[in-house]
């Protein structure tokens, strides 16, 4: 890749769009698996230029957004103390815990520092060594590998006041429960790119396999989503469920080793809870028995956390990909980004922070195709 315009090309555009109208002959649902895949959809207005028997489900591919409820409120917890310095990416700030979020705590005294990376928070552990350093370790796969280099880096300098709050969830286990659920209407997965750079794509066939859905590892720029959807509409129509790379620019079959030996090293698997959807069995990573005295979680001794969802809040069902969000009674009138009631509508990859973004306060009709479709 020289220019990221190279695909963002209105032409190409049109006629990956041409051949996707040329290719289908009858209803799909397509899952698009990211939150950023999603904001880019809704920027571009990819949804509405499909043939309409191509229909985009939002997954949920956004860290933030299924980050339990639970572990919100165990950061809120830690976060307060006197003696820690909490810290965290940005997008984490405003996410709702049962009766207040991060800024509150700021707001109220609490030592809240926004880091652009879990190495900043070790550094502040160096500089602090009379305060507690918490570093709100959320995500994929992808940010992993370089939360883990934080604990590895910690145990090595002898930093004791460094530990993470964990909140790891892995794609492949969700792809399987998405697959698994009663109201199921997913027939194909673009899959996140960012998270087969960092894994590979070993875990896929089987899942493609099994549940007989094509898997096309997708990229984040239009022209990579439109080639995503191209290639599972024609594995589709052709009776196909092949895992497919479409993103080889950034993605290799195995991935990236020394990345997947720095996480084998620092987490092991486990099950955990995703927001709005429950409890998914070795859905998450938490940090391995040799790295234990570097968890927040029992540093702390946060347990005991009873929670509950705002009943009027339906993002457990975005997430699903059950609902769009301009289905929810609560979107755009109770539920803004400056009012949230759920991550969705926070997080920077949500589905409900994109409609609300990009305007989308009610699902249109598809727009008339002499229109640029990627503007």
């Amino acid at each position: 890749m020289k220019y990221l315009d190279e695909f963002n090309d209105p032409q190409l555009a049109r006629r990956l769009l041409d051949d996707i109208r040329a290719t289908v002959t009858r209803p799909w649902a397509l899952m698009e698996v990211c939150g950023g895949q999603t904001h880019s959809i809704i920027r571009h207005g990819i949804d509405q230029l499909l043939p309409e028997e191509v229909e985009l489900i939002h997954g949920p591919g956004c860290p933030v957004c299924v980050t339990p409820l639970e572990c919100i409120d165990k950061a809120l917890e830690i976060a307060a103390r006197p003696d820690v310095i909490f810290c965290s990416f940005g997008d984490m700030l405003r996410v709702p815990g049962t009766d207040r979020d991060l800024f509150r705590v700021k707001g109220e005294g609490g030592d809240v520092r926004v880091v652009y990376s879990p190495l900043d928070a070790l550094q502040l552990a160096r500089r602090h060594p009379d305060k507690q350093v918490v570093f709100f370790a959320i995500g994929f796969e992808t940010t992993a590998p370089a939360n883990a280099m934080a604990v590895h880096q910690a145990r090595r300098l002898g930093l004791a006041n460094f530990t993470l709050l964990v909140s790891h969830v892995r794609v492949p286990p969700a792809v399987e429960a998405i697959m698994t659920a009663p109201a199921c209407r997913v027939q194909g997965f673009l899959a996140a790119g960012h998270v087969c750079s960092v894994m590979g794509m070993a875990e896929y066939p089987e899942l493609a396999e099994r549940h007989r859905v094509p898997i096309v590892v997708t990229g984040f720029e239009p022209l990579d989503i439109l080639e995503g959807i191209r290639r599972t509409v024609g594995q589709l129509e052709r009776g196909e469920h092949r895992v497919e790379n479409a993103y080889a620019r950034a993605v290799r079959p195995d991935g990236n080793p020394a990345a997947i030996a720095m996480i084998e090293e620092v987490f092991e698997v486990t099950d955990r809870n995703w927001r709005g959807i429950g409890r998914i069995p070795a859905s998450g990573w938490r940090l391995s028995e040799a790295y234990r005295d570097h968890d927040a979680e029992h540093r702390f001794d946060v347990t005991g956390i009873r929670t509950e969802e705002p009943a009027e809040c339906r993002a457990g069902e975005v997430l699903q990909g059950l609902i769009k969000p301009t289905d929810c009674a609560a979107f755009g009138t109770t539920c803004t980004p400056r009012t949230p009631l759920g991550a969705t509508m926070v997080s920077s990859e949500g589905a409900c922070a994109a409609y609300y973004l990009y305007r989308r306060m009610s699902e249109p009709a598809p727009l008339r195709e002499e229109m640029n479709p990627v503007g």
